[in-house]
C-alpha cells in the first residue's frame, strides 16, 4: 500500500511483501502500530495518494475495481447501496475498463470518479465504503475507522497494520538499504507535499534550456511537470515559476493584472559540485512565493520561516547533525573543495585576521541587499576603515575569476586595502583559518557562522538580524526574533530549500545530497560544461595576450 508516486516512468521499488515462508518480525507494540496508522491517515499517504482530487464529497463510496470472479457482481452490490442510501449520496469509483459501468452510474444519478483518484480525498467526509477487501481504499477506510462493507470478518486495523509494518520490507530508494516503515511514511509525506505544491504551478518562465530537465524534475507533478513557456498565456491557471535572475521585464506587473501568483526560483545553498555559470545543473533550488530571500525590501518565504516556525528539539538536533557534517566534510554551496591555497603558516604577525569574500557586482543579492555599498572595492574600504590594524584576506568570487560574471577588482587596488589575496581551494578551509568574516551579503557569512566565526555584515543578507551577526547594514527592523544557530540552520537548509538526488532524480533530503557530493563519479562534466570550459580557457588566453601586448 505504501508505494512511490510516478515521478518518472521507471521508479525504484519502495516496498516488497514478504513471502509466506518468511517469519514475521515484530515491528512494535499495538500502540506503535496505532501510531503508524494515525500517521498514514494524517499525512495522507498510501494507495495512489498522488491522484487528482475527487471533485465530489459524498457520504458513501462504492469502489468498482477488484469486484470480479468469485465475488458478487458490482451492479448487485449497487442495488443494495440504493436500498440503503439515496443515489445523490453515492460516488462510484470506476477503473479504465469500466466505461459501461461509469455510464450506467451516471444514468442513475451517481457521481463517478476514476480509479486513480486520491483515496484520501474520496474518504474525506465519507461515512460508509463498499469496496473489495484487497483494495487500498478499503484498507485506508479501516485505518480511518469507517464502516466498510464487503470486507471479510477479522479484517481489522491491527491486522492491516501488521501486514504493512511487519510483513512488508521497505527499501531506501537512494541507497538500496533496508528502511523502517516509519521512515517510508516520512519520505512519502515529503513527496506528497512536493507534488501538491508543484501542482499549483501553471507554467515555468525564464529557465535556461540547459537546466530545464533538472527543473522539470524539481517541479514534477507525478506524472508530468509544468510547461516551459516564454511568457504568460491568456487563460493560464496556476502560479508562474520564474528563474529570479532571468525574470522578463514587466512580468510582475503582467502577472498582477491577470491575478496570477509569481513564484521566484533560485539556486539552493548546497547546490552541486561546480558553478552554475559553468552549466552545472543544480541539485538544490529555492522557490519563494512571497519575495526573494536576498531582497530585504519585503518578507520572503525564508524570512517567514525563520520568524514563525516552531523549531522543536528533533528539528534542532537534526540541524546540528547536518551542520556538523557540512563542517567536517568541508562542504559549501559548490560541494567539497580542495584545501586552501594559503600556505600552512602565513604571516599575520599576531594580528586579528579577517576574510572579505568578493561577490559578483551585478548579483541580485548585491543590488538589492547591499544597501549603501555597491561593490567589492567599496566593501574593502569599509572593512579597512573599521579595522585599521587587522590582517585582511580578500577572496575573489569564483564566477568572477572564471570570467563568467562582472565584479573584478585589479590586484593592485585590492592590495592597497588588503594584506593578501586568497585564490583557489575551498573557501571553507580559509574560513576555518581566520578569526572573522566581514561580508556584504555573501553566503560565506552563513558558512562562517556554522564554523563558529564572528560575522560582520555590511548589507542585509538573509542570515542577518536574528541575533547571530554584527550588523552594520540596514537590516529590516521586522526581524525581531532571536534564533539559535541550530534554528537558523534548520530554516535555511532543511525547511526552505528543495533537494534533488542527482542519481535517481527524485526529491531527497539534504543528507542524501551531502552523501552524493562525496562521490566524484556523480559529477562528471557534460559536453555543455566541457564546451564552456574550452571557451573560458580561450577567453583567459586572449586576456593574457592583450595584457602582455599592452605592457
Amino acid at each position: 500500500m505504501l508505494r512511490p508516486p510516478p515521478f518518472h516512468r521507471v521508479m525504484p521499488v519502495l516496498a516488497v511483501k514478504q513471502d509466506g515462508a518468511t517469519s514475521e518480525r515484530v515491528c512494535g507494540s499495538g500502540r506503535e502500530l496505532d501510531g503508524l496508522a494515525a500517521r498514514i491517515v494524517r499525512q495522507r499517504v498510501g494507495g495512489c495518494f498522488w491522484g487528482r482530487p475527487a471533485g465530489a464529497r459524498r457520504p458513501v463510496v462504492v469502489y468498482g475495481p477488484g469486484w470480479g470472479a468469485g465475488s458478487r457482481p458490482i451492479r448487485s452490490i449497487l442495488r443494495d447501496v440504493f436500498a440503503a442510501h439515496a443515489a445523490q449520496d453515492v460516488v462510484l469509483v470506476c477503473g479504465r475498463r469500466q466505461g459501461a459501468l461509469a455510464a450506467w452510474g451516471r444514468r442513475h444519478g451517481l457521481a463517478v470518479a476514476p480509479a486513480d483518484t486520491d483515496p484520501h480525498d474520496l474518504l474525506d467526509g465519507a461515512t460508509c465504503v463498499y469496496a473489495h477487501p484487497t483494495t487500498d481504499l478499503a484498507r485506508l477506510a479501516v485505518l480511518r475507522g469507517l464502516a466498510v462493507k464487503g470486507i471479510p470478518d477479522g479484517m481489522s486495523l491491527a491486522g492491516i497494520m501488521t501486514d504493512i509494518a511487519n510483513r512488508t520490507d521497505y527499501i531506501d530508494p537512494f541507497t538500496g538499504a533496508p528502511m523502517a516503515c516509519a521512515d517510508a511514511i516520512t519520505l512519502l509525506a515529503d513527496w506528497r507535499r512536493t507534488i501538491m505544491a508543484n501542482r499549483r504551478i501553471g507554467a515555468c518562465l525564464g529557465m535556461s534550456r540547459w537546466k530545464r530537465r533538472r527543473i522539470a524534475d524539481f517541479l514534477a507533478t507525478a506524472p508530468g511537470h509544468p510547461p516551459f513557456r516564454p511568457d504568460i498565456r491568456a487563460g493560464q491557471r496556476g502560479a508562474v515559476a520564474v528563474w529570479a535572475t532571468r525574470q522578463p521585464p514587466g512580468l510582475e506587473d503582467a502577472a498582477r493584472r491577470v491575478g496570477i501568483p509569481l513564484w521566484r526560483v533560485e539556486d539552493g545553498f548546497i547546490r552541486s559540485i561546480g558553478l552554475g555559470s559553468a552549466l552545472t545543473p543544480p541539485s538544490s533550488i529555492t522557490i519563494d512565493t512571497r519575495g526573494m530571500y536576498y531582497d530585504p525590501a519585503q518578507e520572503s518565504d525564508l524570512e517567514h520561516i525563520l520568524a514563525t516556525s516552531p523549531f522543536d528539539d528533533v528539528l534542532r538536533a537534526r540541524a546540528r547533525k547536518l551542520m556538523d557534517a557540512l563542517v567536517l566534510l568541508g562542504i559549501s554551496k559548490y560541494g567539497p573543495g580542495r584545501a586552501s591555497a594559503l600556505p600552512a603558516s602565513w604571516d599575520a604577525a599576531g594580528r586579528r585576521t579577517i576574510l572579505v569574500p568578493g561577490q559578483v557586482a551585478d548579483d541580485q543579492s548585491v543590488r538589492r541587499g547591499g544597501g549603501r555599498i555597491a561593490g567589492n572595492l567599496e566593501l574593502l574600504q569599509a572593512v579597512r576603515e573599521s579595522n585599521p590594524d587587522a590582517f585582511i584576506l580578500y577572496r575573489p568570487h569564483p564566477d568572477v575569476e572564471a570570467t563568467h560574471r562582472v565584479g573584478h577588482v585589479d590586484d593592485v587596488l585590492v592590495l592597497r586595502l588588503a594584506d593578501r589575496i586568497d585564490r583557489g581551494g575551498a573557501i571553507t578551509d580559509t574560513i576555518a583559518r581566520v578569526d572573522e568574516v566581514h561580508t556584504l551579503t555573501s553566503l560565506a557569512g552563513f558558512e562562517a557562522l556554522m564554523r563558529g566565526r564572528r560575522v560582520v555584515t555590511y548589507g542585509a543578507p538573509f542570515y542577518a538580524g536574528w541575533g547571530l551577526t554584527v550588523d552594520r547594514g540596514d537590516v529590516p527592523p521586522r526581524r525581531t526574533r532571536r534564533l539559535s544557530l541550530e534554528e537558523l540552520v534548520a530554516g535555511v537548509l532543511i525547511l526552505f530549500p528543495r533537494y534533488l538526488d542527482p542519481v535517481t532524480r527524485l526529491p531527497c533530503s539534504p543528507e542524501v545530497l551531502i552523501e552524493r557530493l562525496q562521490d566524484a563519479r556523480v559529477w562528471r562534466p557534460t559536453w555543455w560544461m566541457r564546451a564552456l570550459a574550452l571557451q573560458t580557457g580561450w577567453r583567459k588566453a586572449v586576456a593574457r595576450y592583450r595584457a602582455a601586448v599592452a605592457s
